[in-house]
């Protein structure tokens, strides 16, 4: 019945299952697909596509074990709508001094 040749069955996690372990939007998870950065789906039929979960699982140990570097924070003085205005330094020092 059992040979050692015979490789374990993997389990797999559909779309829900995989949402409720990892908190990124569909197209997030889609755009690392495509670059590589995620684990690729595979098609169970024509209308089911799951995910390995060991590979998701190593995705995850091995994106705790690495810091990942913050976005730098937008320039809020180059925005189109509700752009910041410059202050006057002689108006500001004024407002401090008093």
């Amino acid at each position: 019945m059992g040979t050692n040749s015979e490789k374990p069955i993997k389990r797999t996690i559909r779309r829900n299952a995989l949402r409720q372990i990892v908190p990124l939007a569909d197209t997030t998870i889609y755009e690392m697909e495509q670059r590589g950065e995620f684990p690729r789906r595979f098609a169970l039929s024509p209308r089911c596509v799951v995910w390995d979960l060991a590979e998701v699982e190593a995705w995850l140990a091995s994106r705790r074990s690495i810091p990942i570097a913050r976005a730098q924070s937008p320039d809020v003085r180059q925005r189109r709508s509700r752009p910041v205005r410059e202050q006057d330094p002689d108006r500001t020092t004024a407002l401090k001094a008093e």
